[in-house]
């Protein structure tokens, strides 16, 4: 039997190079494994570079997101200097415009998952929320990080390559995967240990696995708008977010803002409206977004959706300014943040289905390759 060629051999393949594909070879490679990583594609082009780049903290699941989202983002400060990557700002801005929302941040700011967070009012709300009385209070933390989601992958993907010896294969699909052997086009590549990390690809590899866990997909509307001609100090969020983000579930209030919110925003609650807005280094604002759910999402951006952001995004921070880019997000949702499972000997499916890989890929990550025995 003939030998088979060192550059087709593997200690870990990786397949999928969105941000939780190259968050396991960022880790595997820096415990001194050989990693390679194929992808369909020649570039990411999916939910890991169509987000806001917004490494949130405050908020997430508690323990294990918001563990991993904390680990997460020491990970993203650490590495983002030696890619060259820019941390453009820090920290969140939760801005409450109803008085229930105001007590959910009081309650959340209380618990474990408050350290470090502080409630500003009145003269101590920073610009440029509204000053008009519209923001009742603000959480502040200082916990986040953002970088530009379409600049940093290409630019993690090189750090990857150059400096912790990651090979990549793009444009090679994963035809099949089996014990020790991924089959491709060009030829099989070989590992003893294989990660299956299809974003939201759903149907190529594994469905069965997806299906059992009631995994679909989430389609979303983002919008970037031209320089205000302000700066943000931090990415802002306004009272949606607390009834979309989990880290908020056990405040005793939440009920009551979530019937509140159902009786005055309907359609915001209809169509999973709430506001994320960050900024980027030329000054244009990265704002959504929309939350619809089905197998196969229609790829369509109805101005009406748009129109509803962008009224949240009037609420809390006043008139926007136009819009001068628009897009479809589409990332796997389920009942849980994010799994993994045995796929085969020597095969793991790994998926975030919450949208937020890339606030916690990293920690999932270490999770992932320490349970498995491939790290220390």
């Amino acid at each position: 039997m003939a030998e088979t060629p060192l550059e087709t051999r593997f200690d870990l393949l990786v397949v999928g190079f969105g941000i939780v594909g190259l968050a396991h070879a960022l880790v595997a490679a820096q415990a001194g494994l050989k990693v390679g990583v194929l992808d369909r594609d020649s570039r990411a082009n999916g939910a890991s570079i169509r987000n806001f780049g917004f490494v949130t903290v405050t908020g997430q699941g508690y323990p294990d997101t918001w563990r991993r989202a904390r680990r997460s983002r020491d990970i993203w400060a650490e590495i983002a200097p030696q890619a060259g990557i820019p941390v453009i700002h820090r920290g969140l801005v939760m801005a409450a415009r109803r008085a229930e929302a105001e007590q959910v941040l009081e309650e959340f700011a209380e618990g474990p998952m408050g350290h470090g967070c502080r409630i500003l009012r009145g003269e101590d709300l920073p610009a440029p929320l509204r000053a008009d009385g519209a923001i009742r209070a603000a959480l502040h933390s200082p916990h986040e990080l953002r970088v530009e989601s379409r600049e940093a992958l290409p630019k993690l993907r090189d750090f990857l390559a150059k400096r912790c010896g990651v090979a990549f294969f793009p444009g090679r699909a994963a035809q099949a995967v089996e014990a020790g052997r991924v089959e491709t086009p060009a030829g099989p590549l070989h590992a003893p240990r294989i990660l299956v990390c299809p974003g939201p690809d759903l149907a190529s590899l594994y469905p069965e696995i997806f299906a059992r866990r009631e995994v679909t997909l989430c389609k979303l509307h983002m919008l970037r708008l031209a320089d205000p001609g302000w700066r943000l100090p931090a990415a802002v969020m306004s009272d949606l977010g607390l009834h979309r983000y989990r880290g908020y579930a056990d405040c005793p209030t939440l009920p009551s803002l979530r019937a509140r919110l159902a009786a005055e925003q309907p359609a915001l609650m209809d169509n999973g409206v709430h506001l994320i807005v960050v900024q980027s280094a030329d000054g244009s604002l990265v704002v959504g977004d929309s939350h619809h759910y089905g197998a196969t999402p229609d790829p369509f951006q109805p101005e009406a959706v748009d129109r509803l952001i962008l009224e949240q995004f009037a609420e809390v921070l006043g008139p926007p300014p136009p819009v001068v880019d628009r897009w479809i997000g589409l990332y796997p949702s389920g009942p849980q943040d994010a799994f993994w499972e045995e796929a085969g000997p020597g095969i793991r499916l790994v998926s975030v289905t919450s949208g937020t890989g890339a606030s916690t890929a990293f920690g999932l990550a270490e999770d992932v390759l320490s349970d498995w025995g491939a790290i220390p």
